[in-house]
């Protein structure tokens, strides 16, 4: 009995002892904390999200109350009204952010983009990612396992299974950015939030070539550059055949948005401009043209009937018919240009040239189609049309080919 009091007693003893011992040695090296740091942690959200670059909210805290310039810091669970209280707790000037929201910057669905082949290993995009490029013929495009689901705290985006992609709730979505990190494929993007959730981007963020885009998906981006030329505001970039519209430039004019040939450009929140109205085609010729050119060849028949026998002899003796004043007065000069709107409109029914084959310059030069001879058969020529050209006659005549022969 007695050792077993004696035993009981010299470990109390020890107890003591050492218990005085650890008392002094940890108040002679005991750490000063500032007591700001629990208030200022109370003040944070307490979410651990590590969106503020931070482990947890402990050292966000921390950090907050340490530094003299807390600019660089920012808590995008809480926003700028928590960051606000913070400082205003702690007498220093809260950093001025606007809100932002993540952007799945992909828009390669089951019916835009379909599979080639079968994945039958873990379902995590970080191990399809580390084997191969995807179940699509897209090497950038989203793989579809939900790896940015399982990382989001705040039930802020989900999987959608008609289209195989991930949606952003961005009323939930705090900007943590915990999704950025876990997408292998770096499609999500932390952007610009705009009031009322609207917002204009690129879906798309393949650097291929527009063919090789096209065929793997029908909804990507090809670099063609017609939504830069529309932008107004320069928002708009294109590298790697990529576009990319900056947010703080983008002025939701929504231009770009009916220039894009693949619809790569994703409007959400607001509706598309009307598209501009096509220009109309030119009218068609007139009734009553078309009635004349169909009774040309009856009326010309007419006339030339009528033509008296002095007329036909001056055809022959390569000199111009004097008929009568108004048809003396049009007989053109050799060369004599005719003016282009009588005869631009009726080029198909003027004789081809026998040499050239042309109508250089409004000149008719030795066509064909009527039996000309004489010293100067352009004048002839020239004087004929011009008749025509005057009576409203047009006529249909026969080509004549180099070799002398009559072509129908």
């Amino acid at each position: 009995m007695t050792v077993l009091l004696s035993t009981i007693l010299t470990l109390s003893l020890l107890g003591i002892l050492a218990a005085v011992v650890l008392y002094f040695v940890a108040q002679k090296f005991k750490v000063e904390e500032d007591p700001r740091i629990d208030e200022v942690e109370k003040m944070l959200p307490g979410a651990n999200c590590g969106g503020c670059g931070f482990a947890g909210c402990r050292g966000m805290a921390d950090a907050l109350v340490k530094q003299d310039d807390i600019s660089s810091l920012f808590c995008p669970v809480g926003g700028g009204d928590c960051m606000k209280a913070v400082a205003a707790y702690l007498g220093k000037s809260a950093p001025e952010k606007e809100p932002q929201v993540a952007t799945v910057r992909c828009g390669g669905t089951c019916e835009k983009r379909p599979r080639t082949n079968d994945f039958n290993g873990a379902k995590s995009c970080a191990v399809a990612s580390s084997l191969y490029v995807g179940e699509t013929g897209c090497a950038f495009g989203c793989l579809g396992f939900g790896d940015c689901v399982v990382s989001c705290a705040f039930d802020a985006i989900r999987m959608n299974p008609e289209t195989g992609l991930p949606e952003v709730d961005p009323d939930k979505c705090t900007a943590c950015g915990a999704c950025v990190k876990a997408c292998p494929k770096m499609i999500i993007e932390l952007r610009k939030k705009w009031p009322k959730n609207r917002a204009v981007y690129v879906s798309c963020v393949s650097k291929d070539k527009g063919a090789v885009v096209m065929k793997a998906c029908k909804a990507g981006c090809i670099g063609c550059g017609k939504c830069q030329k529309v932008c107004a505001f320069d928002a708009i970039t294109i590298a790697n055949n990529l576009a990319y519209i900056d947010p703080q430039k983008c002025k939701l004019c929504r231009k770009c948005v009916n220039e894009c040939p693949t619809g790569a450009i994703r409007l959400v929140g607001m509706e598309p401009l009307p598209k501009a109205p096509k220009t109309p085609a030119a009218p068609a010729a007139p009734k009553a043209a078309l009635a004349a050119e169909k009774t040309a060849p009856a009326a010309e028949k007419a006339v030339e009937s009528a033509k008296p026998a002095a007329e036909k002899a001056a055809l022959a003796s390569g000199q111009a018919a004097p008929a009568d004043a108004s048809k003396a007065a049009a007989v053109e000069k050799p060369g004599e240009i005719l003016p282009p709107q009588e005869w631009l409109g009726l080029i198909p029914c003027f004789p081809i040239c026998h040499r050239s084959h042309l109508l250089s310059g409004g000149r008719i030069d030795r066509p064909v189609g009527v039996d000309i001879v004489g010293a100067d058969p352009c004048a002839n020529a020239n004087r004929l049309v011009s008749e025509a050209l005057h009576n409203r006659h047009y006529k249909y005549g026969r080509i004549l080919k180099s070799d002398g022969r009559h072509d129908k």
